[in-house]
C-alpha cells in the first residue's frame, strides 16, 4: 500500500516535516513527496571542499522553531531521535566601518544598562519596546502565526478590542503599523543602538521604510534577547534527521527524487498526484502542498479559474539572498574586541546604509555596501570543523533577482541581467573585501570558499524563485489575511481537500513551521 495515504504532502521543508509528525501523531497515514536527493528545503548542510568542516549552506539559526507551538509539541520526541541544540548568550552584534560595536546579550538589565551608555534613554527604550511585545503578546504572536479566518481570532480581536477600549486598540494597531526607520529614529539617540535593530527587519523580508517593519524589529529584539539565536549541533541537517526518524516512526512515508508533475482531481477535489515518472499515489483525504503560488497554480493543477491565474501572476517575489560559507584554519581574529561568541554580527554602515542597500538591490543594483549577516555557528558548535579551526556562514539580505546594473559602478554586469560565475564571484570579492577590514590575517586563514548567488539558491530549492528566501514579498498588502492572494482563506484553495502551506502562505517565512502546524491542527 506504499501508494495510498490518507495525506500526500508535497515538498519537505520545515513547514511539511511539522505537519507530517503532527498528522502522525493523530494516526493518519502521510506520504511526504520531495524532488531533490535530500529533505529540508531551506535547511541542508554540507561541505565546501575543506575536509571535516560542516556548514550549512541555506538556513542556520532557529530562533522561530524553539520558540513555536510545533517545536512544545515535539521537541521530546525530536531528541529522542537525535536533535540537540547549541546556543549563545550573546544572540547578536553590530560591527560599524569604524570599528565601534554593540553586543545584545540574553539579559534584559545588561542590555538596558549596556545601551544607555551609547545614549542616555536609549535603555529605557529598548526596555519599552521589549516590554509592549511581552504586554501584548496574546495578541502579537496570535495575529502573528495563528488561523487568522476563525473564530478563535475573532474571539482574541474582540477581548482585545473590549480590554484596550476601541480607541486603545487602533492606537496599538496604528503604532504597529510604523515604519523602522520611524521606530528607531524616533526612539534612540545612538546610530549604534539604530543600526543593531535596523538590519534585523531585512531578514523578515522588509526593509527599513516598509510598513509594520517597527514592529517586526521589536518583536526579533524580544526573541533574541529571550531565547538567543540556536544552531543545531552537527549542522542543521540533524533537524531534517531527526524528523525523518520520528516522521517514519508514526507510520508515514518520505520519498525523495519524487518530483510531482501534476495533482489528480476528480469531481472538484484532490484524490492524489501523478509523479514525473508516471506513477500515482492517491490521498484519501487530501494533498497540501508546501510550494510558491507559481508552482502550485502554474505547475502542478492542469488548469485553473481566470482569476485564480490573474492572481498567480500578480503575486510579487521579494529580494534575493546571496551567500558566503567559509572554512577557516583557525577561529576568526576580529579588530574590535569582544565578538568572538556572537551567533549572528551584522556589518553595516548604520540604518541609512541598510536602507540604501535595500533600496538598490529592490532596483536591480548590486549594493555598493551590502549588509553583511556573519554567523559563527562553530563558536557556538565546535563539532562543525576540525579544533583550532572555524567555519563562517554569510548572509548578504540584499540581492538583486535581475541585475540591471552594479551601484558602484565597478561590476560589469552579464546583458541578460542574470547572474553568473565570474559576476557571483567577483561580488563575493566585495563582501569578502569588507569583511577583511575587520579581522586580522583573514585571507591568510581561508582553506575554502563557497559563494552562493541568488541564481544558485533557486537552483538548490526550486521555491525560492529568483534567490527569495521568503517565499515571496513580505510587506503587510501580501501577508497575514492577503497571504499569498487578497481572496485568500487560510490554507485552502479552491479545489476542495487540497491545502496550500509554505512560506507563501500564512504565518509566512522563517523557520517556524507555522503553517505547516495550523494545518495539521485544523486537519487533527
Amino acid at each position: 500500500m506504499g501508494n495510498r495515504a490518507d495525506f500526500i504532502i508535497v515538498g519537505s521543508g520545515i513547514n511539511a516535516l511539522v505537519a507530517a509528525a503532527l498528522l502522525g501523531a493523530a494516526g493518519r497515514r502521510v506520504i511526504v513527496l520531495e524532488r531533490e536527493d535530500e529533505i529540508g528545503g531551506c535547511i541542508k548542510s554540507g561541505d565546501i571542499g575543506a575536509s571535516g568542516f560542516v556548514h550549512d549552506l541555506l538556513a542556520t539559526t532557529f530562533v522561530l522553531f524553539i520558540t513555536s507551538p510545533a517545536y512544545a509539541e515535539l521537541a521530546g520526541d525530536l531528541a529522542r531521535h537525535g536533535l540537540e541544540f547549541c546556543n549563545s548568550d550573546a544572540p547578536t552584534g553590530v560591527l560599524m566601518p569604524d570599528g565601534s560595536s554593540f553586543v545584545l546579550k540574553t539579559d534584559r538589565k545588561a542590555n538596558i544598562a549596556a545601551l544607555n551608555l551609547l545614549a542616555d534613554g536609549d535603555g529605557g527604550q529598548f526596555a519599552k519596546d521589549v516590554a509592549s511585545v511581552e504586554q501584548n503578546a496574546e495578541l502579537i504572536f496570535g495575529l502573528l502565526g495563528g488561523r487568522l479566518w476563525s473564530f478563535p481570532t475573532f474571539r482574541l480581536l474582540a477581548r482585545t478590542a473590549w480590554k484596550m477600549g476601541l480607541r486603545g486598540f487602533a492606537e496599538f494597531a496604528g503604532e504597529a503599523m510604523s515604519t523602522a526607520r520611524g521606530m528607531l529614529r524616533s526612539g534612540y539617540r545612538s546610530e549604534l543602538s539604530q543600526a543593531l535593530l535596523a538590519p534585523w527587519v531585512l531578514h523578515t523580508g522588509l526593509a527599513p521604510e516598509s510598513a509594520y517593519s517597527g514592529q517586526m524589529a521589536r518583536v526579533i529584539a524580544f526573541a533574541l534577547e529571550a531565547a538567543g539565536a540556536p544552531v543545531v549541533k552537527g549542522g542543521a541537517v540533524n533537524i531534517t534527521r531527526a524528523f525523518r526518524a520520528l516522521v517514519e516512526e508514526r507510520g508515514g512515508i518520505i520519498r525523495t527524487g519524487s518530483d510531482v508533475a501534476e495533482i489528480l482531481t476528480e469531481n472538484g477535489r484532490a484524490v492524489g498526484v501523478r509523479l514525473a515518472g508516471g506513477e500515482e499515489l492517491l490521498a484519501s483525504v487530501g494533498v497540501a502542498c508546501s510550494v510558491t503560488p507559481g508552482q502550485l497554480y502554474g505547475k502542478l493543477l492542469a488548469s485553473v479559474p481566470q482569476e485564480i491565474a490573474d492572481a498567480t501572476s500578480r503575486y510579487q517575489h521579494g529580494k534575493g539572498n546571496f551567500q558566503l560559507h567559509y572554512a577557516l584554519d583557525n577561529p576568526p581574529k576580529w579588530k574590535t574586541a569582544g565578538l568572538e561568541g556572537v551567533a549572528l554580527l551584522h556589518l553595516t554602515p548604520g540604518l541609512d546604509g541598510v536602507s540604501k542597500a535595500a533600496n538598490e538591490a529592490e532596483r536591480g543594483m548590486l549594493p555598493e555596501t551590502p549588509t553583511i549577516c556573519v554567523g559563527q555557528p562553530s563558536a557556538l558548535d565546535p563539532s562543525r570543523c576540525p579544533d583550532g579551526k572555524a567555519v563562517l556562514w554569510l548572509q548578504m539580505p540584499e540581492a538583486p533577482r535581475i541585475i540591471k546594473g552594479d551601484a558602484a559602478g565597478k561590476l560589469t554586469v552579464p546583458a541578460d541581467g542574470c547572474w553568473n560565475e565570474e559576476l557571483r564571484e567577483a561580488y563575493a570579492d566585495r563582501i569578502e573585501a569588507i569583511l577583511e577590514k575587520h579581522l586580522t590575517g583573514f585571507h591568510k586563514s581561508i582553506v575554502a570558499r563557497k559563494a552562493l548567488s541568488p541564481a544558485d539558491l533557486e537552483t538548490m530549492n526550486i521555491n525560492l524563485t529568483g534567490g527569495d528566501p521568503y517565499g515571496g514579498y513580505c510587506g503587510l498588502d501580501q501577508s497575514f489575511i492577503w497571504r499569498p492572494f487578497k481572496g485568500s482563506v487560510n490554507h485552502q484553495t479552491h479545489i476542495d481537500r487540497l491545502w496550500h502551506i509554505g512560506a507563501s502562505t500564512h504565518p509566512g517565512p522563517g523557520l517556524g513551521g507555522g503553517s505547516g502546524y495550523l494545518f495539521a491542527k485544523a486537519m487533527k
